[in-house]
């Protein structure tokens, strides 16, 4: 295994000192003057492993946030210039870096009209130029929605120590949540300046700790780790939801279609795999099966989907494949519908104008025996909106 990759328990165990100070105090002046030989010494993996060790000790997510900005502020020197491991421009990561390059743009855009529209908050010319550029900034969250469903599961599977990726996520979270609700200000034109104005400090924040995050510590590790080959099969994964502004070029795009004619009695009929597949991916709803192990086994894809899905989720666990925050909702259900204490749960939420009902079945077979569950969800608003009746065509 790479140098970049190893740890040691003396390390570690400074690293929880200080981690554990910081926690209970808020500070770590102390540590800092006491500790100067050794601040220097600590390499990009050790912090992998310090999160995850962390998070299974239970310490909230919210409070794993703020010390990683604490904690790698004290410690922001030797990881910024501990050795890199490049990836190639055109590689998964090498493609992320470049679209990362692009969001520090975006960003070095907005600070002056920003800055402006705060000493001049009625010019509606700064606002409409603000909210343009927010619009193009929201592109980015795309990247963190490919790490989510691409990365991730990668990394769940190639490495034990992957809990940090929880407190990455809930971050990513924390983006999109403040840039909504920075554009949904300037929609209105109802500025709470106060609360506006922290938003926005929090965006530049955390897109650029976690672009700071990905490249010297996530990435490097990533390519000691992570074969070549199932990286640069990512980038096909990637286009399936769409990079934010840079795309890879020349990526083949394999069909790994079955071609089997084989036909499947189904009990009220007899399809083969194609047609089943067509049905499936034609239906208005989003579908995504969960085996008995907790294991993501199918999703459909139909011309519309409401939360994006790729094959990298097939075979990995449920429980990884929400944000840290809902988690625990997923859990309770499915421990539910294994007890047998209830077959289903709704839920309904408005996103981006749409209205979407989201609702979990359990799947039993005929003994009853649990055998997984299945998630379906639908944009209901033209449902939501029928009245009366309508028995003739009108078209």
């Amino acid at each position: 295994m790479s140098e970049f990759t190893k740890t040691n328990e003396k390390r570690q165990a400074k690293l929880k000192e200080v981690s554990k100070l910081i926690l209970e105090t808020g500070n770590a002046h102390s540590f800092v003057i006491a500790n100067k030989d050794f601040i220097p010494t600590v390499i990009p993996a050790d912090f992998i492993a310090l999160f995850d060790i962390l998070v299974k000790e239970g310490i909230s997510v919210e409070d794993l946030k703020k010390l990683a900005s604490k904690l790698l502020n004290i410690f922001h020197i030797p990881i910024e210039t501990y050795p890199r491991i490049e990836p190639d421009t055109n590689s998964f990561l090498g493609v992320l870096e470049k679209n990362n390059r692009e969001m520090v743009r975006s960003l070095d855009e907005i600070r002056p009209v920003f800055k402006a529209f705060v000493k001049d908050p009625a010019n509606n010319v700064l606002q409409t130029n603000l909210l343009n550029k927010f619009r193009q900034l929201e592109v980015f969250v795309k990247h963190y929605t490919i790490k989510e469903n691409v990365l991730f599961p990668a990394i769940e599977k190639a490495w034990p120590d992957y809990r940090c990726l929880q407190i990455m996520w809930s971050i990513h979270d924390d983006i999109r949540s403040n840039i909504k609700f920075v554009i949904g200000q300037l929609e209105s034109g109802s500025i709470e300046i106060k609360t506006f104005n922290r938003c926005v400090g929090d965006i530049f924040f955390n897109m650029m700790a976690i672009k700071f995050r990905e490249e010297r510590i996530l990435f490097p590790v990533i390519l000691s780790t992570i074969g070549k080959e199932e990286l640069q099969a990512m980038n096909r994964l990637g286009l399936e939801i769409g990079f934010p502004y840079i795309q890879p070029r020349s990526i083949i795009q394999e069909e790994q279609e079955s071609n089997s004619n084989g036909f499947i009695n189904l009990g009220t009929g007899i399809l083969n795999a194609e047609q089943i597949k067509l049905i499936f991916n034609h239906l208005p709803v989003d579908i995504t099966y969960v085996d008995e192990h907790d294991k993501v086994q199918y999703f459909s894809t139909p011309p519309k989907r409401i939360f994006p899905r790729t094959v990298a989720i097939i075979g990995r666990e449920v429980k990884n494949c929400h944000p840290p925050e809902s988690v625990h909702v997923v859990e309770k259900i499915v421990e539910s519908f294994k007890s047998g204490e209830k077959d289903q749960a709704s839920f309904w939420i408005k996103m981006k104008g749409d209205f979407i009902l989201i609702q979990y079945f359990a799947v039993r077979d005929q003994s009853g025996n649990y055998k997984g569950v299945i998630e379906v969800s639908q944009e209901i608003s033209e449902i939501k909106a029928l009245e009366g009746e309508k028995r003739l065509l009108d078209w």
